[in-house]
């Protein structure tokens, strides 16, 4: 990992995202040649020698952050493709609309809340790159076993197998980033998770967008036998990817420092802050370290109860507030709107666009704005388009107004609730237990995911809700709970931009 031309990706990267790369100090490169001016002013005063970064190097981390990021691309493909394939497989294993449909597409939620918990207590055993070779080799498996079932109960165990997967990346990328950054970028750095998740997305959007075409032009029933085998079974190729990058990136520092590796951990440390702030770092590292009991009893402590209790609440409003709903049905929503396969799965990729556009903004804006101010602005305008999409469901109308209402409605959940609510989970849980507590609330984002992509077709398809409400009941329900996080955020959600993870948890112990 030691030469200059490693650089390119993450000073790439940089620029994309308008964030362009600046010498470490001035006049002076760092190890990979890229990094934040050395003595850097934030919000007007001078930071503290441990995020000076003298000598350390901002490409090194976003390196890093790359690679783990390969897992949240690969969460993305694996969450989303189904929605392009749902509709073929539909047709292929004959399902029930009104329930197995939705099992098809929501049993990998049963394995994502599995591989979450599974995840959690393994990552402070065993260490977060561990999770995420784990993960690689689940997603592998996974995408290879979904492409070649006999059965739809076969399907249905390779997805949940991809949902250990995707649990465990859930988890072990986030918490791997916000690990290796400094405090000052690190709101950004775990947002590239994020990024990773919506681009991968938005490959699986084109992915099958160009499979469904192709299998137009083939005949009618290619898609129905081979089309949604060749969209899952593509995951493969970004899984060997990820797998052999890996074994190119150290452990967490803080974990090690948790083992015992003081030493393995301040020469990581070195390479991103510099070798006096390192110090100074793993002096900080310990200390928080040696104020812990590693229990999950600690969680329940006064103080840390706020920050589990803000965690979990948290996780389940990302999800109850809808958002998988049009990842996963998309292509069915716009269809029964009066779209062909073809243009429902191209109104898709527009969607993806979108969803990858703002969460750049995201990136950009979280270490600036803070974490609170995009979260409540993101409450507000899913609400409000919640509303228009219902709106425009009881009134029957299905023109280019619903495709702007979730346009928008995915705009602004990608620049808030989407990649923000991870970035507070990796931030707020002590480091000997982070792992285990963030479990704790992946599982139960996972849970009320599974619930939403359960109970969304049951919905959409009740007699009843159908007469009374003409589909605009569950758009109606969802904006009720972005009130609901609007309010919870307003109330109890602390800022912790700018602060290192030792001081955000030494905040709870006040």
């Amino acid at each position: 990992m030691e030469p200059r031309s490693l650089a390119a990706a993450p000073v790439a990267l940089l620029r994309f995202i308008g964030l362009p790369p600046r010498p470490l100090v001035k006049g002076r490169r760092g190890a990979l040649g890229w990094g934040p001016t050395s003595g850097a002013v934030s919000g007007g005063k001078r930071v503290s020698s441990i995020e000076e970064n003298r000598g350390g190097s901002v490409a090194y981390v976003y390196l890093l952050a790359l690679v783990a990021a390969l897992g949240g691309l690969l969460f993305g493909y694996d969450t989303a493709v189904i929605s392009g394939a749902i509709g073929f497989l539909t047709t292929h294993f004959k399902l029930d609309p009104a329930f197995e449909k939705g099992w098809a597409a929501a049993s990998v939620l049963l394995g994502c809340a599995a591989g979450a918990a599974l995840a959690g207590f393994l990552s402070d055993a065993l260490g977060r790159k561990k999770m995420l070779l784990l993960a690689g080799i689940l997603f592998l498996l996974s995408a290879l076993g979904t492409a070649l079932p006999k059965t739809v109960a076969v399907f249905v165990i390779f997805r949940l197998l991809g949902g250990v997967a995707i649990g465990v990346a859930s988890i072990s990328s986030p918490m791997y980033i916000a690990e290796v950054s400094p405090a000052r970028i690190r709101g950004r750095m775990v947002s590239i998770n994020q990024f990773a998740i919506v681009s991968g997305i938005l490959a699986a959007y084109f992915v099958n967008l160009l499979i469904a075409s192709y299998g137009e032009g083939a005949g009618p029933e290619w898609n129905v036998q081979y089309g949604w085998r060749w969209m899952f079974g593509l995951g493969a190729l970004p899984a060997l990817v990820f797998l052999v990058l890996l074994t190119l990136v150290p452990e967490s520092p803080r974990w090690l420092v948790k083992q015992g590796f003081p030493d393995k951990a301040e020469s990581i440390l070195g390479r991103i802050h510099g070798p006096q702030a390192a110090r100074d770092e793993l002096a900080a590292i310990q200390q928080a370290i040696a104020e812990e009991s590693g229990s999950l009893a600690q969680l329940f402590e006064p103080g840390m109860r706020v920050a589990l209790a803000i965690g979990v609440v948290l996780a389940v409003l990302q999800q109850i507030t809808g958002i998988n709903v049009f990842l996963y049905f998309a292509p069915e929503i716009f269809k029964k709107m009066g779209s062909g396969v073809n243009a429902a799965l191209l109104q898709t990729v527009v969607v993806g666009a979108v969803n990858i556009l703002f969460t750049v903004i995201a990136i950009r804006t979280v270490d600036r704005w803070g974490r609170r101010p995009l979260m409540l602005v993101g409450s507000a305008g899913m609400g409000a388009t919640l509303l228009g999409m219902g709106a425009a469901a009881y009134l029957g109308r299905a023109d280019l107004w619903v495709l702007a209402f979730i346009l928008g409605y995915i705009a602004c959940f990608a620049l808030s609730v989407g990649p923000v609510t991870w970035v507070i989970l990796s931030e707020i849980f002590p480091t000997r237990i982070r792992g285990r507590a963030m479990a704790i609330a992946t599982v139960c984002l996972w849970l009320a995911d599974f619930l939403v992509t359960q109970t969304f077709p049951m919905m959409d398809e009740n007699a009843w809700l159908v007469a009374v409400f003409r589909r605009a009941f569950p758009f109606l329900l969802y904006a009720f709970f972005c009130a609901v996080s609007l309010v919870f955020v307003w109330l109890y959600v602390p800022e912790t931009k700018g602060k290192t993870l030792e001081q955000i948890e030494r905040s709870w112990r006040r």
